[in-house]
């Protein structure tokens, strides 16, 4: 297996809790934020040195759920102060950016980091699409032409023209091209039916980053699966991720003591400000075309929002506990799912950052010597 130190940059100190999105940013000191940087960075830079396989980041836009507005500046970053972990952007939002950009950039970071991109192409939370005023409606046409017009400016080497739906450029040709031949890896998320189809078209390594119980995540996999066999290839655990929160202590108690209090954090605080915002943006667009998608969407997160921690773990909707109980749990995901692939944000909510170290250190020394061979 492989595993990906992913973080979400949280916002740790509001004291007060924030109602409406977007988020007033009135009373933050920006260099507050600069140290939480060079605290996040550093998690990260050091995190190949702890046993993970992958560096993750991702973007979110006008809220203190996730300080990075452009996951590529972070990334430009890892690329220059690692060398062997994958850089994983988790991802950047294809619908609200300019996908020549995206290519470009993209492009850098790979030749940046020596052929160590993961490309992730995702279409973001719902509610991200008031911030860049795009239709929601238009986020899967939108997603799917980005995606192709992307691995187009990769692979083309002679100028070239688009004229599509949503783009339109007279004269195409990035430089430079990625390192990584035909090109990175692609990652999108496929949690459902209808993301599942263009995903296996696209033979990209298939996302879930939110579990709410393991049959129904066995379930996603399995259609997957299957849509692929419909192109004529055969994923395999390589091309599967799913996406956990994780906290690693010395006892099991102490490890579900500190997932409690920074998952509180979490969907109070910094989740509580953009439920009302999807809400408002399910109710009234179509971002999923599916009839019961949206609706399943919002179950997922009430769901997980009212369950323990102990329910959390059995549910395998987390992982937590001693290095013996996370090792075991890994075990149950890789056997449940046929993962090859762990998204991990260690940093949840507003866990300490001696937690946070903790965790990574008992990564290092007692789980990732016992899971990595899976």
């Amino acid at each position: 297996m492989k595993f990906n130190f992913f973080h979400l940059m949280p916002y740790p100190d509001y004291d007060k809790l924030p109602h409406e999105w977007p988020v007033s940013t009135h009373g933050i000191d920006s260099t507050r934020i600069q140290a939480l940087y060079n605290e996040y960075i550093d998690e990260m830079v050091d995190a190949e040195n702890y046993g993970f396989d992958w560096v993750g980041c991702n973007e979110h836009h006008f809220s203190p759920y996730g300080l990075m507005s452009n996951p590529n500046l972070i990334a430009g970053a890892l690329a220059r102060q690692t060398s062997k972990a994958k850089i994983a952007i988790v991802g950047n939002l294809l619908p609200l950016l300019n996908p020549i950009r995206v290519a470009e950039e993209y492009a850098m970071i790979d030749v940046m980091s020596g052929g160590r991109l993961v490309a992730g192409f995702l279409r973001g939370i719902p509610h991200e699409y008031i911030a860049y005023n795009i239709p929601p409606s238009e986020s899967r046409s939108r997603l799917r032409e980005a995606t192709e017009l992307i691995i187009k400016c990769w692979t083309e080497d002679e100028p070239f023209g688009w004229e599509g739906e949503h783009y339109q450029f007279p004269a195409v040709s990035i430089w430079p091209k990625p390192i990584q031949k035909p090109h990175p890896r692609i990652l999108m998320s496929a949690s459902n039916a209808e993301s599942a189809e263009f995903v296996a078209k696209m033979r990209a390594i298939m996302g879930i980053t939110l579990i709410q119980d393991l049959s129904i995540a066995k379930a996603a996999v399995e259609n997957f699966k299957k849509t692929a066999r419909s192109y004529g290839w055969e994923p395999t655990p390589d091309d599967i991720l799913v996406g956990q929160q994780i906290c690693i202590a010395d006892t099991d108690e102490e490890a579900k003591h500190h997932m409690a209090s920074a998952q509180t954090y979490f969907h109070q605080t910094l989740m509580r400000p953009q439920r009302s915002a999807q809400q408002l943006v399910l109710g009234q667009s179509r971002y999923y075309t599916e009839a019961d998608a949206g609706e399943n969407f919002q179950k997922r997160l009430a769901t997980l929002r009212g369950r323990t921690v102990e329910e959390q773990i059995e549910a395998g909707s987390i992982i937590c506990g001693s290095p013996q109980s996370v090792i075991k749990q890994i075990k149950r995901l890789r056997q449940e799912l046929d993962c090859g692939l762990l998204n991990l944000t260690i940093k949840v909510g507003n866990m300490p950052g001696s937690v946070v170290r903790r965790g990574m250190e008992l990564f290092r020394d007692r789980v990732a010597p016992e899971v990595a061979g899976l």
